[in-house]
Formats: structure tokens, C-alpha cells, sequence
């Protein structure tokens, strides 16, 4: 087996384009991927809440199970976040943004009634695309693999509450037994 050199192989790196800072920075975290981690940080926020309210104020069995889901899915995904955050040194904001604290609100002001369950249903299809959108921004431009890892581990839990919710109507999560209602 030949043995390489030091100098041999940063000559071949150099020969072949690359240099050593210009491989740490392919691996160290960019504005990309800190702005993605703080919206999945938030948007798992919004949605932790928002699933808990579901579980207090809707009124269908489809709608309260829902809610079950995200509560426990987006605490998982938001629980991978913080160490990525951590690790890459991005800081996290405490509390969702203000305009997903606005919607949470808008759609709390008709608890208690069937308005409730179509204005969560609308809210949280329309959260759930913006998601997407942001998942599919970090996997096609995001530089820090892990980050990346995530986003990709992250698309289809997504997609899936995206099909729980789709058009504003409530679908049952796929491997779940129980019926709408």
C-alpha cells in the first residue's frame, strides 16, 4: 500500500481546485442553514401550540387526534433542532413568530365551535406548505450536513400532516386506525 504524503495531498487538493478553508467552509453552517433552523425552531413551536389547542378546543375526534399528532411529532422534530442549533452555535428564539402567534390567535377566537375545526384545518395546511417550502429551500441550498440530514428527515413527517390536513378537510393519519369524525 502506498503511503500519501502531507504535501502530496495537499498538492492533488490544490491541483484539483480545492483548499483547506474552502473545505471547512462547505461544512460549516450559512446563513441558509441557521434561517432554516430558526424557522423549523418556530414553526415547530407554532405547531406544538397549536396542537394542543386542537386537543382543548376542537370539536371533531379527527381534528383533537390531529392535534395529538403534532404535539407529539413537532416536539420529536423540534428536540433534533436545538441540537443542531446547539452544535452550529445558531441562537433560537423562545416563543413562535409573531405572525404564527397571529394565526393560532385568529383561529382560537372560534373554539368551541365547528368554525374552529375548518378555520385549524385552513391554518395548519397552510403552515404546513410554508413548511415544505422551507424543508425543500435547505435541501437544495443548505451547506451544513447536518442541517441538511435533518431537513430531509424532516420532509415527510411534514408531508404527512400536510395530507392529515389537506384542503381542509381532516384525514387520518396513515398508519392510524381510527376513523374521522
Amino acid at each position: 500500500m502506498r503511503r500519501y504524503t502531507l504535501a502530496t495531498l495537499v498538492a492533488a487538493a490544490t491541483l484539483a481546485g480545492l483548499s483547506a478553508p474552502q473545505a471547512i467552509a462547505a461544512a460549516s453552517p450559512t446563513s441558509q442553514d441557521r434561517t432554516f433552523l430558526v424557522q423549523a425552531h418556530q414553526g415547530n413551536l407554532a405547531e406544538i401550540a397549536a396542537g394542543k389547542d386542537a386537543g382543548k378546543h376542537a370539536t371533531t375526534v379527527c381534528v383533537k387526534r390531529a392535534g395529538q399528532t403534532w404535539v407529539h411529532d413537532h416536539t420529536k422534530l423540534d428536540a433534533s433542532v436545538r441540537k443542531l442549533a446547539d452544535k452550529t452555535h445558531t441562537r433560537l428564539p423562545s416563543s413562535p413568530s409573531a405572525a404564527q402567534q397571529k394565526a393560532l390567535q385568529a383561529v382560537q377566537s372560534k373554539a368551541g365551535s365547528s368554525a374552529y375545526d375548518e378555520a385549524w384545518l385552513k391554518a395548519q395546511a397552510a403552515a404546513h406548505r410554508k413548511t415544505l417550502a422551507a424543508i425543500d429551500q435547505e435541501i437544495k441550498h443548505g451547506t451544513n450536513s447536518g442541517v441538511v440530514a435533518a431537513a430531509r428527515t424532516a420532509r415527510p413527517m411534514v408531508a404527512m400532516h400536510l395530507d392529515m390536513v389537506r384542503d381542509g378537510v381532516c384525514h387520518q393519519a396513515p398508519h392510524s386506525t381510527h376513523h374521522a369524525s
